[in-house]
């Protein structure tokens, strides 16, 4: 099988770059919903560690497209699709953590690594990544 040019993979990093503060605002979003029962941009914008106006120009990104709906001063919600994107991220984020946990990888680590790690891992990659964790 040939090889892809050096450009098209770094073409594919610049994509997920695109993608990583969607999937981390989705994901964060169902974790609050979990834990509170509701997502505000206050509890986001601590979260993230950046203000409210930065999360407001994201969530807009969200309505945008069609992961959530926020009114002014209610919470945010996940629409189905967003839901669904919040799922694969989630399990995606939980692969990635529980592999560094069973290479060794200290317990911060894994959890500061796996935030950027999980953004980049084809689903190819998840999926050896599952079957290396049933390995045991």
């Amino acid at each position: 099988m040939p090889s892809l040019p050096k450009h098209e993979y770094f073409r594919r990093v610049r994509q997920d770059h695109q993608t990583e503060l969607v999937e981390d605002y989705v994901e964060e979003i169902a974790h609050l919903h979990a834990l509170h029962g509701e997502a505000r941009a206050s509890d986001l914008a601590e979260c993230f560690g950046v203000s409210t106006a930065a999360v407001s120009k994201v969530i807009t990104r969200l309505k945008r497209d069609g992961l959530v709906i926020a009114r002014p001063y209610r919470g945010i919600f996940l629409t189905p699709l967003g839901d669904d994107m919040a799922k694969r991220v989630a399990n995606r984020h939980t692969v990635v953590l529980e592999v560094l946990r069973k290479l060794g990888v200290p317990e911060e680590t894994a959890r500061a690594d796996s935030e950027g790690i999980e953004h980049h891992c084809s689903e190819a990659t998840v999926e050896a990544m599952r079957r290396y964790l049933n390995d045991d």
